[in-house]
């Protein structure tokens, strides 16, 4: 019989640690919280000085009976949940629920699922941090204050079923905020002259810059032809060659936010789906003799620091692979970010000498992707600067400036591990008076752009450079904000909904003392220095509420009508004759029965494209709204036929596949492109 017993969160974790340990240990999970605030009522006691009022969660009764037992017949307990203030809060939970000592050492932490990292943290025990139990619970109440205490009021004022956050109301102002830029942008003309050259077949572009006294902007067509009137096709002469050696510094590991953002640029996941992803890498993976090992370390930390045991891995590695060129003098990157809690290392790998490829068999391909992105970011922060030579030519045509840039590789450096760099418009060796001549000169009309949209990597992004929430929060605030409606995606761009417009509206008018970026950073902070013992939770809490009770007096005061009202169509409905109007339901606008509750009739809102499905043939590609709120495009035969594309087809097909043509459009991207093999078509910028 085991004498010890270890609680984890994970079954996945708790099947990995069971291997490791042996048969002297049971490894069971609690599969999230056991005891918490109760869903049916507030659970807090203002009047008490805050006391929240826990119980055991709904549905966990069995888990916990069986948890007791256990505890009952081990000699040792050791509470081995999730190494940050939430797990610490659940360890604490268990440790009332299952009668232990609070005196006794038995909280473990588990920074990475390996054999020797298992080991060494079952021996060093110690007791439960109740600092950090302190800022979980604190922050556990405030979000329960603002949640239970403004949601009733948006379902009087606005609409039922909508909610508010202390965090996630924030996210959707900065959203609402860009639309309002959006909005107010006047897209302003301006043109560019560009010249075709060529030397010794090797081809490079220079574009107009300026007279010899000053840059010109040139904002008309009219302005373009003067200046093209003037420009000699033979008689591109060079003024000036600048040329400086630059380099550019590796990239720092991983924090939470950063591979957030780089998962959702480079491999296009949403931060939910690459949360996911590294829990699994994390908890482990079954790497065929060597049974399930963790291949990276915990995934929510805020600190870019590695251990030196793991630098000196990479050093011998690059040594290896690249030759000691390629190796720097070795970098735990252990500064500490402003702000950052740093109680955890970077997401790194628990051994580099596991690399991508020799994992790749055990992976499937999304987490073999995400691994390798890992993997390769802490390599990379062990090696040398990537080196370049930055050139830049002035050609004076009849007192025109015309320039070009260029920009050569010297030393891959970091680069090397991810296959180099391209030479970016290579320019010919040339020296100062050389004339030469242009094929072409062209000229373009361009509008300036409007503010860009947030994408889930930039929301990510600006929500940690204001302090706003914590990275481990971040795919659970964006899901929120989704899930009610209030946001939707277009591609990978974030549109806030006329919902979700009207709810900000609302809560900015009656709650911006505490619904703001400053208010927000500055709980964040407090909630840093509770864990910190450096204040008590329950002043924090008070302070807060001092703002917000201010608040919720001043809201009653509002006559402001913010219902959001149903559009009435000039359709009957079929099952009882009444209008039909166009409603706002939790996932998006649906068509329902104006007679509700009486009469039940809906349907959804189908947008055709007027496509043909290419797979069935018999289906039309309609638009879509995913459960995570972004658009896509499939066949209305579903489930039938499966055929679905992220962006909208234009009806043409790929000469090369059959398959149909898309327009991709982002921030980096516009083109007409095959949604199966890539051909391109259509580059538009």
């Amino acid at each position: 019989m085991a004498k010890n017993l270890v609680i984890v969160e994970s079954p996945t974790k708790a099947k990995s640690i069971g291997k490791m340990l042996g048969s002297n240990y049971k490894v069971r999970a609690t599969v999230g919280h056991l005891r918490d605030l109760p869903k049916s009522k507030f659970g807090v006691d203002i009047k008490n000085n805050f006391e929240p009022e826990y119980i055991k969660v709904r549905g966990k009764a069995k888990t916990i009976n069986e948890l007791k037992k256990e505890a009952e017949k081990a000699d040792k307990v050791y509470l081995a949940t999730d190494p940050d203030r939430e797990g610490e809060a659940i360890s604490w939970h268990l440790e009332y629920l299952l009668g232990l000592d609070p005196n006794e050492k038995n909280r473990v932490e588990f920074h990475e699922i390996t054999k020797d990292n298992v080991k060494n943290a079952i021996k060093n025990p110690r007791t439960i941090d109740q600092n950090l139990v302190d800022a979980q619970q604190a922050r556990r109440v405030m979000d329960r204050i603002v949640g239970y205490e403004i949601s009733p009021i948006l379902w009087k004022r606005v609409k039922s079923g909508l909610s508010a956050g202390r965090v996630q109301s924030v996210a959707l102002m900065l959203i609402v905020d860009k639309q309002k830029e959006i909005d107010a942008f006047v897209p302003e003309e301006y043109w560019t002259i560009t010249a075709d050259h060529e030397i010794d077949k090797l081809k490079f572009v220079s574009e107009f810059y300026g007279s010899t006294s000053k840059k010109m902007k040139i904002s008309n067509e009219a302005g373009a032809k003067k200046v093209l009137d003037k420009v000699d096709k033979n008689n591109f002469k060079i003024v000036e060659i600048k040329k400086s050696k630059k380099s550019r510094k590796p990239p720092k590991p991983y924090t939470t936010s950063t591979l957030q953002q780089d998962a959702s640029n480079k491999l296009g996941y949403s931060t939910k789906f690459t949360m996911q992803l590294a829990q699994q890498l994390f908890e482990g993976i079954e790497l065929g003799y060597d049974g399930s090992v963790g291949l990276i370390s915990y995934m929510r930390t805020d600190a870019t620091r590695i251990s030196q045991e793991i630098v000196k891995e990479s050093l011998s590695y690059i040594n290896e692979k690249y030759g000691k060129e390629y190796a720097s003098k070795g970098n735990t990157h252990g500064a500490k970010k402003k702000g950052s809690q740093d109680a955890h290392e970077a997401i790194r790998p628990t051994s580099i000498y596991r690399d991508p490829i020799s994992v790749k068999q055990y992976l499937t391909d999304q987490q073999y992707k995400l691994y390798k992105l890992i993997w390769t970011r802490v390599v990379q922060s062990q090696m040398t600067n990537y080196e370049y030579l930055s050139t830049t030519i002035n050609f004076d045509n009849n007192g025109l400036i015309f320039r070009s840039n260029g920009k050569i590789t010297t030393f891959e450096g970091f680069n090397k591990i991810s296959g180099g760099l391209e030479n970016e418009n290579i320019l010919p060796e040339l020296k100062d008076g050389d004339v030469i001549s242009a094929s072409e000169i062209k000229k373009a009309q361009h509008f300036t752009n409007p503010p860009a949209r947030y994408t889930e990597a930039s929301l990510v992004k600006v929500l940690e450079e204001f302090g706003i929430g914590r990275p481990s929060t971040y795919s659970a605030t964006i899901n929120q904000i989704v899930n009610r409606n209030y946001i939707e995606f277009e591609g990978r761009s974030i549109y806030p909904t006329e919902l979700g417009i009207t709810v900000n509206n609302f809560l900015q008018e009656n709650f911006d003392d505490i619904i703001n970026v400053e208010f927000t950073a500055e709980m964040e902070d407090q909630l840093d220095k509770i864990a910190e013992h450096k204040v008590y939770w329950k002043d924090v809490l008070s302070s807060f509420y001092k703002g917000f009770e201010k608040d919720m007096t001043s809201v009653k005061k509002d006559n402001t009508d913010y219902k959001v009202k149903d559009k009435v169509l000039d359709e009957k409905c079929p099952k009882c004759g009444h209008a039909l109007a166009i409603k706002h339901g939790r996932n998006g606008k649906f068509i329902g029965c104006t007679n509700f509750p009486d009469c039940d009739f809906t349907k959804s809102i189908v947008k055709t494209t007027g496509v043909d499905c290419p797979k069935c043939k018999d289906g039309e590609i309609i638009e879509k709204v995913s459960k995570k709120g972004k658009r896509f495009y499939a066949c209305n035969n579903y489930p039938d036929c499966d055929y679905a594309v992220w962006d909208p087809p234009t009806g043409e097909k790929c000469p090369e596949c059959g398959d149909l043509l898309v327009h991709k459009k982002n921030r980096k991207v516009d083109e007409i492109r095959c949604a199966n093999c890539g051909y391109i078509k259509e580059k538009k910028r």
